[in-house]
């Protein structure tokens, strides 16, 4: 088994990825933009036999002024079928070759449920977090079945917010528009005053792209000049990421959310996206957001949990 950290093939690794729906922060071009922000980061290939077996990109700092600590998140990103037993030798791999200083510490978090996880995979290791929880929507289903889905609820103020004339709804790869989210979402920042990652991400996100226009989109509504609301995609091979949302109080009245999420559906299966990931799911801390993300219908999905 053949692991290599340097000079290794973007493409290779982006096709790699966009085949095994890959998350979000196994993306190459979520690398690119972390290390733009200085933030230290790491990548693996494993090979066996010339196959390409799994890819694995951690994220990495300094703890304590003298531990290593690199994260693995919703990785490594492995071929189906590679057995429990293979998966095991990876991770084993990865942990000894990890170019890092001594007193290195290797955290991975699967990207898949606690079921999908085989024993034999993880023996040895300790679990140490709780699993993240998501909701999964797959975009290769007809339209028509994505809104039989939809909890009553969500599709009543879905076609409320459809049947206003005066609310008119765009999805657009516009940068100027993506601009003015991530203001409002740093004003939303500061006042709720909670954290994310740096809005700065986005931007070098989408610089990192061959093709901007392939990488994000913004959906937004209009009331007349004013702007209510919008949302922002991340999109990464043929799966894209929800990544933050804004609405006044008048969009969030007309439920202008609900639409911006419909028409980003149907933007996104248009453009060959294959599962739209909604992102996190805190029925205790956010209840509010994660009632309108599970009332989609999708597949509420909980990770394994973070391995060292």
């Amino acid at each position: 088994m053949d692991v290599k950290w340097e000079l290794l093939p973007k493409a290779e690794w982006e096709a790699f990825h966009s085949a095994q729906q890959g998350a979000l922060q196994q993306a190459w071009g979520y690398g690119e933009a972390l290390t733009a922000l200085d933030v230290g980061m790491q990548r693996a290939m494993v090979w066996e036999e010339g196959r390409l077996l799994a890819i694995a990109q951690f994220m990495c700092k300094r703890v304590l002024g003298y531990i290593s600590l690199a994260s693995c998140t919703r990785g490594p990103v492995f071929l189906p079928d590679v057995t429990p037993a293979q998966r095991a030798q990876i991770y084993k791999r990865l942990r000894q070759t990890l170019p890092l200083p001594r007193l290195k510490v290797a955290l991975f978090s699967p990207d898949r449920t606690a079921a999908q996880v085989d024993p034999a995979e993880t023996r040895g290791m300790s679990r140490v977090m709780t699993g993240y929880a998501t909701v999964l929507l797959d975009l290769t289903l007809p339209l028509a079945t994505l809104k039989a889905q939809l909890d009553g609820k969500w599709r009543n103020r879905l076609n409320k917010a459809l049947l206003n004339d005066k609310l008119r709804v765009h999805v657009q790869a516009s940068r100027k528009r993506c601009e003015w989210l991530l203001a409002q979402e740093q004003a939303q920042r500061e006042a709720k005053k909670f954290h994310g990652l740096p809005t700065d991400f986005v931007q070098a996100y989408i610089a990192a792209a061959a093709d901007p226009r392939q990488a994000f989109v913004v959906a937004y509504a209009e009331l007349g000049k004013n702007t209510v609301a919008g949302m922002l995609f991340l999109i990464h091979g043929r799966v894209a990421s929800y990544h933050m949302g804004w609405a006044d109080e008048e969009g969030r009245q007309l439920n202008a959310h609900n639409a911006l999420l419909w028409q980003a559906m149907a933007y996104l299966q248009g453009q060959g996206v294959a599962v739209l990931d909604l992102g996190g799911v805190n029925t205790h801390d956010l209840p509010g957001i994660s009632r309108f993300k599970l009332g989609t219908g999708g597949r509420a999905v909980t990770l394994a949990g973070t391995y060292f």
